[in-house]
């Protein structure tokens, strides 16, 4: 292995968009690379650019999440490559069409690349990082994880899954020497927005940031130690009063008693 000492980052969705650009960010940083997409033409056409670029090895792994033999292909990588140092939890789609016009069989997909896939890979890794006592996640949800209605619903729900399953991963990961990191990209210029039925085009350009503005802002994150990068949020302190807002409420969530305001 060319970069032993840096170890190996797997990319799920790595084929264009942000995967590809968190592909060539840790390239640049001396890691080697697992990459997962459905397109083969594609996966090796990166593939042989980051390898003359920088050197590094990659790997690609033709896979469909949505499929279970697929993604257990995924799953038993995670769990016998010794040299992953990283997962990307990255691959995903979404939609902008209300519920009474979504179609439920690719609402049921959504869910099942959105939030089966993440899981079933993040519970193969996970094991193997606190094993070595090092490791990284990175869980790519967006801002509709905090403002569900803002799109279609299900994708909604699908992300603010990656945020709240991120914010427990972190509790109990807590002091095994593998990181957490959840990042909550707003509309970004990929193709994602051409699948959801709404182009990017169609959007005021002042709300799209590039995919390659997005990863470096979060792996500036990452550097930084962040759990919860938001790049296009430009105040974080408002970001930090809503987590403790959620805080405060916790410990009165749940009492044997009726609270005073629903008493007759």
């Amino acid at each position: 292995m060319t970069s032993q000492t840096k170890g190996t980052v797997l990319i799920t969705g790595a084929s264009s968009g942000i995967g590809a650009v968190y592909a060539d960010r840790f390239a640049a940083r001396g890691h080697d690379l697992i990459l997962v997409a459905r397109n083969q033409d594609r996966l090796n056409a990166i593939a042989d650019r980051l390898t003359t670029r920088h050197g590094v090895k990659v790997t690609t792994l033709v896979a469909d999440l949505t499929a279970r033999d697929d993604l257990a292909k995924v799953e038993a990588v995670l769990k016998t490559d010794a040299s992953i140092t990283h997962l990307v939890n990255n691959a995903g789609f979404g939609s902008a069409a209300p519920l009474a016009q979504a179609d439920v069989d690719e609402m049921e997909k959504m869910v099942a690349i959105n939030v089966t896939a993440p899981l079933r890979l993040t519970y193969a890794a996970v094991p193997q990082f606190v094993a070595r006592k090092q490791g990284t996640i990175i869980n790519i949800a967006s801002i509709v994880a905090i403002g569900p209605e803002v799109l279609n619903g299900v994708y909604g729900g699908t992300k603010s899954f990656v945020l709240a399953f991120s914010q427990s991963l972190r509790k109990e990961l807590a002091g095994t020497g593998v990181r957490v990191q959840v990042v909550l990209p707003g509309a970004t210029g990929t193709e994602f927005w051409d699948i959801a039925g709404l182009p990017a085009s169609n959007l005021p350009k002042e709300w799209v940031m590039s995919a390659a503005d997005l990863v470096d802002a979060a792996l500036r994150g990452l550097d930084r130690g962040e759990f919860a990068t938001v790049p296009s949020l430009a105040d974080g302190a408002e970001f930090d009063a809503w987590e403790a807002a959620r805080q405060t409420m916790l410990p009165h969530l749940s009492s044997a008693a009726v609270a005073e305001r629903y008493r007759a």
